[in-house]
């Protein structure tokens, strides 16, 4: 395959602009110009299935599509319409529209939850059950997995990581961690606060299944201390099943936060659970005080709940769980051919579930590199494939595939000339760095996430002890 003549001109100019408007260029971390190579497509003008355009004019095959936001595909032709007619009759209203009740219905159904309510992003869901667990339970300290790298942009999480300027050392304090398939961590953290944790958040897998009924035994944990058990299932809901890794491993958590795929990359999100946690956001109950819940102006826009309903209502009428464990399979298959026929394959791995693939790149040494990541990204940019991750959608085919697999086939060509003889030779400009990082200057670029909403990246991802978190950021 030809190596594609890129130009990214346009892109540049808007990266000179945004940088004077917009704190990191971008709206969010994960598509920031440091998480690319310089040889990169820096705006995106329009997207169609699993194709998107850049501001210059070039094609790619896209894969991560909008941080696993988009699991029908770009501009999916149905969700268009459900939005094109909702929004005839306006988005927003000063009191609720009857598509919230509808929406709740079909998500209930679905999910097999008792209560939701619906906001804009994962963040505010997944916060807004911690706050329901703290309201609940009377307690100050929640336990987030410390296997897995993003739960919320607010500061109950965000301080657990390196770049927690401006949150104050007590709130810090409030969250521990544990350890994922590692049961002894959980029970851990209840003797060593005992009556004090709120609840657990996890995320139900970053792609192994759970060891040894791993989230029965947190869920019967929970029970027994009187703490309340979190799924975030942002990434997990609409790819493992369609209701989520929940129902596939056959476990109801108290609440659960769903979001991303959810409205094919409108915005929207759900914090559902049992109506007995639930209903402390609700006006009925007089036996607890009130819970400020997700309480937000656009939190039901129309549009983005019409987006959802028929986003939910093509996964149960089509196959798409089905196709994305099918293409992951031999997207998976075809890369880990070519890596071994480059003489690759201890340093290039494909890693995570079929329908949410990563992949891992590693130095001659074998260990984590940001800089071998960015030559492969450069390289399978050149060559038409915008490549973050390897998660698929509904509308990547076959032949989608088997032009991804020969450009990657051509992109480890030159990796292996790289482990020989250093990515400098190749690689245009710096390399890529980590969103998580105290410092824009430092030196921390290949130990831990480097995009943390769309992280399965094994050779990005720090396994951290239990709290390690908050005695990394000291």
């Amino acid at each position: 395959m030809s190596v594609q003549s890129l130009r990214f001109r346009e892109s540049v100019r808007l990266q000179e602009r945004g940088r004077e408007l917009i704190p990191g260029g971008s709206h969010t971390y994960a598509k920031g110009e440091d998480q690319y190579p310089v040889l990169a497509p820096g705006f995106i003008e329009r997207g169609l299935g699993c194709h998107v355009w850049d501001v210059d004019g070039n094609e790619y095959i896209e894969y991560g599509m909008g941080n696993r936001s988009v699991g029908l595909g770009h501009a999916y032709p149905t969700v268009l319409r459900a939005v094109e007619a909702a929004l005839h009759g306006g988005s927003n209203f000063t009191r609720p529209a009857s598509i919230e009740v509808g929406c709740a219905e079909t998500f209930l159904e679905l999910i097999g939850a008792e209560m939701v309510k619906f906001c804009k992003d994962g963040s505010d869901a997944t916060s807004g059950a911690v706050r329901l667990a703290r309201a609940y339970t009377g307690r100050d300290l929640v336990a987030c997995c410390a296997d897995h790298p993003f739960f919320s942009t607010d500061d109950w999480f965000i301080g657990t990581t390196p770049m927690n300027a401006g949150i104050p050392e007590a709130t810090r304090n409030l969250t521990v961690t544990f350890r994922y398939n590692d049961i002894a961590s959980v029970r851990d953290l209840f003797d060593r606060y005992p009556g004090k944790l709120a609840a657990l958040i996890l995320e139900p897998s970053r792609g192994d299944d759970p060891k040894d009924g791993f989230l029965h035994q947190v869920q019967g944990l929970c029970r027994e201390k009187g703490a309340l058990l979190i799924f975030d299932e942002m990434i997990t809901g609409f790819r493992w099943h369609a209701a989520g890794a929940q129902r596939l491993y056959g476990i109801e958590p108290d609440l659960s936060a769903f979001g991303k795929a959810l409205g094919n990359g409108f915005s929207v999100s759900a914090l559902a659970g049992k109506r007995e946690y639930m209903r402390l956001g609700g006006l009925e109950h007089t036996d607890r005080p009130r819970v400020f819940l997700l309480s937000t102006t656009h939190g039901a826009e129309t549009h983005a709940l019409a987006a959802a309903i028929e986003t939910m209502r093509t996964y149960q009428s089509e196959p798409v769980v089905e196709h994305l464990y099918r293409q992951g399979t031999k997207l998976r298959e075809g890369i880990e051919e070519a890596a071994k026929r480059r003489g690759v394959d201890g340093h290039f791995k494909v890693v995570g579930r079929a329908c949410c693939l990563a992949y891992a790149t590693l130095n001659p040494n074998g260990k984590p590199s940001q800089a071998y990541r960015s030559l492969f990204l450069q390289e399978t940019i050149r060559r038409g494939v915008l490549l973050p991750s390897l998660v698929v959608s509904f509308t990547h085919d076959d032949a989608a595939l088997m032009k991804t697999i020969e450009a990657v086939d051509d992109a480890l060509a030159v990796y292996a000339q790289a482990l020989e003889s250093g990515t400098s030779r190749f690689l245009v400009g710096r390399p890529s760095q980590v969103v998580f990082r105290r410092f824009n200057n430092g030196d921390e670029r290949a130990e831990t996430v480097t995009d943390p909403e769309n992280s399965q990246t094994a050779n990005n991802t720090t396994k951290m002890q239990p709290e390690t978190r908050l005695a990394a950021t000291s």
